[in-house]
């Protein structure tokens, strides 16, 4: 895994990035010209710099995490600031699931690709990108909402059920279950 790609700031196209909140600075903000940044993170305060908009969506990155019900909002921020000829920066504490989420969720909603299309296209962007499984399922009934149809299906592998895009990558993982047994004490 690339690790020097958590501190660094991924395009995804001109007028989106997307990162980690460690590579959330004020000089390479001002350097790539961001305009506004959101926020997906509960814990970590916005950057306060003059004339960078941030706004902040207070979400866990669980599975049972309700994230789907910012992507138009999301969406359509990013797709405004764009069409003034702004950039925005959407990140979250690690810049893998959360944040990747929003991103993927407007890229088919404003570039009209599939759900797989958008996934391939920031995973080249940024290699480290790897939503959770509830997001997954979010992006997929956004997809339907969006399109009528679906491109990423969840199939069942060795650690569980995972999108269909991440099968290759599990193929050789065992899955452990997460309760520890009782010894009677």
């Amino acid at each position: 895994m690339d690790l020097a790609m958590f501190s660094q700031i991924a395009e995804i196209t001109n007028s989106l990035y997307l990162s980690s909140a460690a590579a959330v600075r004020g000089e390479k903000i001002r350097s790539l010209g961001i305009t506004h940044i959101i926020n997906v993170t509960l814990e970590i305060p916005n950057l306060q710099l003059p004339n960078l908009e941030c706004i902040q969506i207070r979400i866990d990155d669980s599975p049972s995490a309700s994230l789907g019900l910012y992507f138009d909002r999301c969406a359509d921020k990013i797709n405004m600031v764009d069409r003034k000829g702004g950039k925005t920066l959407v990140h979250c504490v690690a810049g893998v699931s959360r944040s990747a989420s929003i991103c993927i969720a407007y890229l088919m909603k404003y570039h009209r690709l599939t759900l797989e299309q958008a996934y391939r296209h920031v995973k080249r962007r940024r290699s480290v990108i790897h939503p959770n499984v509830g997001f997954w399922r979010q992006l997929i009934d956004y997809e339907r909402r969006l399109f009528g149809r679906t491109t990423v299906k969840m199939v069942e592998s060795s650690i569980g059920w995972i999108p269909d895009v991440y099968y290759q990558e599990t193929k050789s993982m065992m899955w452990f279950p997460t309760s520890s047994p009782r010894f009677g004490y």
